[in-house]
């Protein structure tokens, strides 16, 4: 750069040394004020179209471009599901075709049944009740209930009465006339045995027999009897 006196300026004058001396105290300044000068509240407005215009035009020709392939991308082999992720509709339907078909994991549903002993006084005895439910614990028929129920003893020795103590519908009742005749049997027997059959086994003996009315019936699960 080439050296000029118009170029210097003394500061502070008054100092003791003298002063100092600036050596480009007018470069670029009266640019710099002019520039100032024109900025103006429009002039910034209008850079920032500029810009926002520049940047619209941008995106505009990315969007432009052409779409992907899905052809193409699914011959790249993004699409394809990795082995290791679980597959949730896959469970959905497994769920539904083993409940549907009654899998091997699916519990067995049978009727059931609720049975009361009653103690009858006419003839001194215990008395069975039963009343039945479907597989949906839906109460079943009088017919349904005498399918559970052997036939030799359908209407004969099992007969649908009303329960004394609880309300309607009528239940299932296996006819006490002859259990105590059963019964004293059962007792000389084991007596002609050299054994004895207590008082506290009476109940229980009266199930066993019984079972042989309901044989559909699983209910006892009490000590094995040998007569």
């Amino acid at each position: 750069m080439e050296y000029s006196d118009e170029l210097e300026a003394i500061i502070e004058e008054d100092d003791g040394d003298g002063g100092w001396v600036d050596t480009y105290h007018n470069t670029g300044i009266a640019g710099i004020t002019e520039a100032v000068k024109e900025i103006t509240l429009e002039s910034k407005d209008s850079i920032k179209l500029q810009d926002c215009s520049a940047i619209c035009e941008e995106e505009e020709e990315e969007d432009e471009g052409e779409a992907a392939d899905m052809e193409e991308y699914e011959e790249s082999g993004l699409l394809e599901t990795d082995e290791a992720t679980l597959d949730t509709r896959k469970m959905v339907e497994a769920c539904k075709a083993k409940t549907d078909a009654g899998g091997e994991d699916a519990i067995l549903q049978t009727r059931t049944y609720d049975l009361y002993i009653t103690y009858d006084k006419y003839y001194q005895t215990p008395r069975l009740w039963l009343f039945g439910y479907d597989e949906q614990r839906q109460p079943l028929t009088v017919e349904h209930m005498y399918e559970d129920i052997s036939q030799d003893h359908v209407k004969k020795t099992v007969t649908i009465e009303n329960h004394p103590h609880l309300p309607p519908p009528p239940m299932c009742s296996v006819h006490p006339c002859r259990h105590a005749e059963v019964m004293k049997k059962i007792i000389e027997t084991v007596a002609e045995g050299g054994g004895e059959l207590g008082v506290h086994m009476y109940l229980l003996i009266f199930l066993k027999f019984v079972q042989a009315v309901i044989p559909t019936i699983e209910y006892d699960y009490t000590r094995h009897f040998t007569m």
